[in-house]
């Protein structure tokens, strides 16, 4: 397995010690959760794009009714 030299902030590298916790094996999930965070958000973008290829750019009436549902459903929330 390559290796790679990585730094932390004092404190992080304080807890990480003072808990005991594997740094490797946490490095490793979060640049996988990164990673998968990321090639997620292509994904959405390359939908997005086809969508507006399909049915063109929202109308600002269109984003404003979306903008004003999502509040709504915000406050629901709470």
């Amino acid at each position: 397995m390559p290796r790679m030299q990585v730094y932390l902030p004092a404190d992080l590298h304080a807890e990480v010690k003072a808990r005991r916790l594997p740094a490797s094996e946490l490095l490793q999930a979060a640049v996988r959760a990164e990673l998968r965070r990321q090639a997620l958000l292509d994904e959405t973008d390359a939908y997005l794009a086809d969508l507006v290829d399909e049915v063109g750019e929202p109308t600002a009436d269109e984003i404003a009714r979306a903008e004003a549902i999502a509040r709504h459903l915000q406050r629901g929330r709470g």
